[in-house]
């Protein structure tokens, strides 16, 4: 789930009961992810953080940051294996419910313009996949991009087709207009 800027930077002890809640959220936030990115996002000023959380808000995904070891509990929990610990500085966790490609392509694409974004992987169907995996799903085309393709895919022998009987009639109208003159 989301958390407001002021928490982004808030790393004091925690007691047991807002560490449960984190947990809750993070397992919450894994399960329900069609796929998960982990990144560094530790030297952005302020208004870039806000910029990158604009920006995540918009293709509905999910920003939390907490503390590696409660990152790692929660993979350990669900069977996924990742190990933040060795990821370096802090760790933002985005969570990209409505695509697999969104988290990726857009904190990839935050990442070219903002040298202190790092990605240190992600979580596709529960499995961990390292950062030049989740740098190439970035790379794809979006859902919308491919399904306007499979539709040109599939409209390309259909209108080949209505030219085709088209051209027969051109030729039958050119052959009855040639006898027509012939007859005239």
């Amino acid at each position: 789930m989301s958390v407001d800027n002021s928490q982004i930077f808030c790393f004091m002890a925690k007691t047991k009961q807002q560490k449960d809640e984190i947990i809750k959220t993070l397992t919450n936030g894994l399960k329900n992810a069609k796929a998960t990115v982990f990144a560094n996002f530790q030297g952005l000023s302020v208004s870039d953080v806000s910029e990158l959380r604009d920006k995540c808000r918009e293709q509905d995904i999910d920003v939390f940051v907490a503390k590696k070891t409660l990152i790692k509990k929660v993979c350990d929990d669900l069977g996924v294996n990742a190990d933040p610990k060795a990821f370096a500085g802090g760790v933002a966790t985005f969570f990209g419910k409505n695509d697999e490609v969104v988290a990726a392509k857009t904190v990839h694409d935050f990442a070219k313009t903002h040298k202190e974004v790092v990605l240190f992987g992600g979580v596709l169907d529960g499995i961990f996949v390292s950062a030049e995996k989740v740098t190439s799903l970035a790379q794809l085309p979006s859902r919308e991009q491919l399904l306007a393709k499979m539709v040109g895919t599939i409209n390309a022998p259909l209108s080949g087709l209505v030219n085709v009987l088209a051209g027969n009639l051109r030729g039958l109208v050119c052959v009855l207009n040639a006898y027509k003159e012939s007859k005239a």
